[in-house]
């Protein structure tokens, strides 16, 4: 059991490179988004992930020398996070598989007394938000017009095999993997019920499904994106704004 006092590195890596990365891929909507309100919201959840990464990445080290000086090879998120936005479906359904993730593991965090539960307690506000907000446009787009239904639909099908990975064991990260992935799969099931779309099939772990960003192993997009998110860093070093 981790005690209150002990900061585990590998977890609070893992935990906010994901919140770093998502962040960044969704303030890539700003200015795209298909309406204003959407522009604001988007925004809104991108800062939110961005406060749980500084406070995470700041657990483990400097939080702008691990944000903006690691190699690819060095971060530890999620492969489902670094996907590419593609269309607005593309974006819900992966917010969909990740938030309803994130408020369930930081429900389980902030229940405990590990060195997690203070930014949990606080996180899983947010990220209840963030699930709902998922939730509504996955509902509207799924049982909407026949177009943006297909679209959801093959937007939910081609994030499926990234979702298994989120559930593997993580080293300092004391939750109950199986127990989470069942009440994982139990919601977005049922969202995915309601919005009239069908549960996507296929395996989501395995030899020959995506599940190893947590080694540092990425897919081909993460490559340009943290080029780009690391540029300005990396052009002027030392400099102070």
């Amino acid at each position: 059991m981790t005690t209150p006092t002990t900061v585990p590195l590998t977890a609070a890596l893992a935990l906010g490179d994901d919140a770093l990365v998502l962040s960044h891929r969704l303030g890539e909507w700003a200015g795209h988004a298909p309406v204003l309100e959407e522009e604001v919201a988007l925004a809104n959840i991108a800062l939110d992930l961005l406060g749980q990464a500084r406070v995470l990445l700041s657990m483990a080290g400097d939080e702008d020398e691990l944000a903006y000086l690691r190699e690819e090879r060095a971060f530890r998120n999620l492969q489902l996070v670094e996907q590419p936005n593609g269309d607005f479906a593309h974006t819900i359904a992966r917010q969909l598989y990740f938030s309803t993730y994130q408020h369930l593991l930081y429900a389980e965090l902030a229940a405990g007394e590990g060195p997690f539960a203070p930014l949990a307690a606080k996180a899983v506000k947010e990220t209840a938000y963030h699930r709902d907000h998922a939730e509504q446009w996955t509902l509207r787009l799924g049982d909407g017009t026949e177009a943006a239904h297909e679209r959801m639909q093959r937007a939910c099908a081609a994030l499926w095999r990234f979702t298994g990975e989120m559930f593997r064991p993580v080293e300092g990260l004391d939750v109950d993997g199986e127990r989470m992935e069942s009440a994982w799969l139990a919601s977005v099931g049922e969202v995915l019920g309601r919005a009239t779309l069908t549960v996507p099939e296929g395996p989501r772990s395995g030899a020959w499904t995506a599940g190893a960003g947590r080694q540092g192993l990425h897919t081909e997009p993460f490559g340009r994106m943290l080029a780009e998110m690391q540029h300005l860093h990396r052009s002027h070093p030392g400099a102070s704004w």
